[in-house]
């Protein structure tokens, strides 16, 4: 009955945009982007912060008109980074929290645009990569670790800026082709194509790349550090294949195929395998 609703009011929402096209055709598509760019789930209270980050040292970061938050597990000299997906948080990684304490590293977390207790309505890799951009320039982070959406932010941050204190990278169940993304939310809609070129169009403006070009493939072949790329073949939210896409033109990846994780890819085995290729080079 739920999925029955679910379809119906999608296909309403589609019917509405696909009629305010050929009327209000600027109204239609700014309608279609903010339900394809606004997150619905993700978001957090600082009055009911979840107890792994009430843990951590909070700090907000103001960034032109935006502010994000970050949370730190302070250690030793050896910093590593957190990119949690869509419709999530810093909250995410409590799981891995405990494997990485075993290194003593310092450990930062970060809430992406319209995300946790960052701001904004808007979510796109481009800004999610500024926002990276500003951690790393006062944390210095030597490892990055991202898990869905996050994980291509965290590979079209790396072939932008090029930094040089990376030495390694953690992508667990990334998408590559964005035009995958585009084309499900498209025909769950059922949008008409002027609408969704025009949709396509207003997404990849910022981004000054094209839709073949803005490639977690493409990413990944500018890449020289280690990488550990991690897929799961029942994930149903990002196929299999664009994990192997990724790995097949990052020349210096490690690719570890599991099973029955979905896309949360909680493991306490690959978990182990990620301390493992981090801190011992030994899978």
């Amino acid at each position: 009955m739920k999925k029955l609703l679910y379809f119906i009011f999608t296909k309403s929402i589609g019917l509405y945009i696909n009629v305010l096209s050929f009327v209000f055709p600027k109204k239609a598509i700014q309608l279609a982007y903010a339900l394809f760019s606004e997150p619905r789930e993700g978001r957090l209270s600082k009055t009911n912060l979840p107890k792994i980050l009430q843990e951590a040292q909070s700090e907000t970061f103001q960034y032109q008109e935006d502010h994000f938050q970050t949370y730190t597990w302070q250690g030793n000299d050896t910093v590593l980074l957190l990119v949690h997906g869509w419709e999530s948080n810093a909250s995410r990684w409590e799981n891995l929290l405990p494997y990485l304490k075993k290194s003593g590293s310092t450990i930062i977390a970060i809430d992406g645009p319209a995300h946790g207790l960052s701001s904004g309505k808007e979510f796109n890799i481009s800004k999610y990569a500024e926002f990276i951009h500003v951690v790393v320039e006062k944390f210095k982070p030597q490892y990055l670790i991202g898990h869905s959406i996050g994980g291509k932010t965290c590979l079209y941050y790396q072939s932008v800026y090029q930094n040089n204190l990376l030495k390694k990278m953690v992508i667990l169940g990334a998408p590559s082709d964005f035009s995958i993304i585009l084309n499900n939310y498209i025909k769950l809609l059922s949008l008409n194509s002027k609408t969704s070129k025009s949709l396509e169009e207003l997404y990849l403006n910022n981004i000054k790349l094209s839709l073949e070009q803005f490639s977690g493939k493409i990413f990944a072949s500018k890449l020289t550090i280690k990488g550990l790329i991690a897929h799961d073949v029942d994930d149903t939210v990002v196929l299999f294949e664009e994990g192997k896409k990724i790995a097949s033109m990052w020349k210096n990846a490690i690719f570890i195929e599991t099973k029955g994780l979905g896309h949360s890819m909680h493991d306490d085995e690959l978990y182990e395998k990620v301390f493992r290729f981090l801190f011992e080079n030994d899978l």
